[in-house]
């Protein structure tokens, strides 16, 4: 198909030249292949598309028909492509997002309207999950994901943010049962886990020049980190959160930060892609809207935007 679309080219172009080697130097073709291409042309048709003489060329009347109907076919191909480039210049289609649950629904949601009002044709289909998902199978356009790495070759990774995490409780635990001075008291109070990243309850510290870890535990668990703030504010018990969980309750004090000189990050919030060649104009425009949004300081972890 690509002899064809080739040969209606050059073809069209002699044509409308009068003249192989104009033809030949508009498309940096030499005139031997441009003869040799309306010779085979020709051959395949089984009909003669020129009068040739050494001092002339011109359309018989069956080259005249084919000409008419190349460029047809060639304005309809230009026209095609025009209408594909037309629609990447515009964020249109359907998004289809993932992202941790606590994540989409205390940051994410909140800029979505800001996203949407500049793309008014856009349709987003957000999903909020606590599952690994397969962004292929599944046919995710993006995922927001806390890793400390994308493994998977085949998935493209851009970082949003650190993904900061606080021990904390809230203060009427505290007054009931004192504060943890080292992260080894934190064996004899109640941490709240996580019924489903299993990870998530092997809470990292500074000690010294080395990380310790500490594998906790308590008398609730879930698998929402929404539902683990929700507990520790009610006193429940210790909980190591996201700041862009819990930020607005350390601010207003209804939650107390504690171990923090031993508190260490080690993932963090990244915008995950199944691959970068092509990538739709639609996801291009939300990635760039994230790292507009989260990079290099999240709004969640930025002291100079809060009130002092």
């Amino acid at each position: 198909m690509q002899d064809r679309y080739n040969e209606m080219v050059v073809f069209s172009r002699v044509a409308t030249l009068g003249s192989f080697s104009a033809a030949a130097r508009e498309l940096d073709l030499t005139p031997s292949a441009v003869s040799k291409l309306i010779s085979r042309l020709e051959d395949r048709l089984s009909v003669r598309l020129f009068q040739r003489t050494t001092r002339s060329l011109r359309l018989t009347d069956e080259g005249s028909i084919f000409l008419e109907s190349c460029r047809s076919i060639l304005v309809d191909i230009e026209q095609a492509e025009l209408e594909v480039t037309a629609l990447q210049s515009r964020v249109t289609g359907t998004l289809n997002v993932t992202a941790i649950s606590a994540f989409a629904r205390t940051q994410l949601c909140k800029i979505m309207p800001e996203f949407m009002a500049l793309h008014p044709e856009l349709r987003v289909e957000l999903s909020l999950t606590e599952r690994q998902v397969d962004l292929i199978s599944e046919h995710i356009d993006l995922a927001i994901l806390i890793s400390e790495e994308v493994l998977d070759q085949s998935l493209i990774s851009r970082k949003l943010a650190t993904n900061k995490r606080v021990i904390c409780a809230a203060p009427s635990y505290i007054e009931k049962f004192g504060a943890p001075l080292h992260p080894d008291d934190l064996l004899n109070h109640n941490c709240l886990t996580h019924s489903s990243i299993h990870h998530f309850n092997d809470w990292q510290f500074h000690d010294g020049a080395d990380i310790k870890v500490l594998s906790i535990d308590g008398n609730f668990r879930t698998n929402s980190a929404s539902a683990l703030h929700e507990a520790v504010k009610a006193g429940i018990g210790i909980a190591r959160l996201a700041t862009f969980v819990t930020q607005p309750s350390l601010d207003s004090g209804e939650l107390v930060p504690l171990l923090t000189e031993h508190t260490h990050d080690s993932s963090n919030i990244l915008a995950v892609y199944p691959h970068r060649r092509h990538l739709s104009i639609r996801v291009r425009a939300f990635i760039d809207f994230l790292i507009d949004k989260f990079t290099p300081v999240p709004p969640w972890d930025d002291n100079t935007a809060k009130p002092r």
